[in-house]
């Protein structure tokens, strides 16, 4: 597990509250699946990239989706802001833009224009 990303136990404690109560069957550690996530959003992985030290990439996904659905993340973002107690506002850009590596062979799979033959032909 060497190189492994895993949120610290400062991080663990601050995020802790936000989590929601596990019922039930014992659900993977709590510290993995967060870092997991944390490691696929900030890297832009597919989830199947995702090391099998944070747990199985369903396991990930599934989590992932349902705490969206739930506004967790948002909740977390709220909380986290209103604990700096700076009277200014914070904003987070997670933009991010990628391009498909097949995408520079688009226009010629589509039957779009070459740019060295767009120009009138010279006789």
């Amino acid at each position: 597990m060497s190189g492994l990303y895993l949120l610290t136990d400062e991080q663990m404690a601050k995020l802790a509250p936000f989590f929601p109560k596990p019922h039930g069957t014992p659900r993977v550690d709590h510290r993995r699946v967060p870092s997991g996530i944390i490691l696929f959003n900030r890297n832009g992985l597919r989830w199947k990239e995702a090391p099998r030290e944070h747990g199985p990439h369903k396991t990930l996904y599934s989590r992932w989706k349902r705490w969206s659905e739930k506004g967790i993340f948002a909740r977390m973002m709220i909380g986290l802001a209103a604990e700096h107690g700076e009277e200014k506002t914070v904003m987070i850009d997670a933009t991010d833009l990628k391009a498909h590596r097949t995408a520079t062979s688009l226009a010629a799979k589509k039957g779009g224009v070459d740019a060295s033959s767009a120009g009138p032909k010279a006789a």
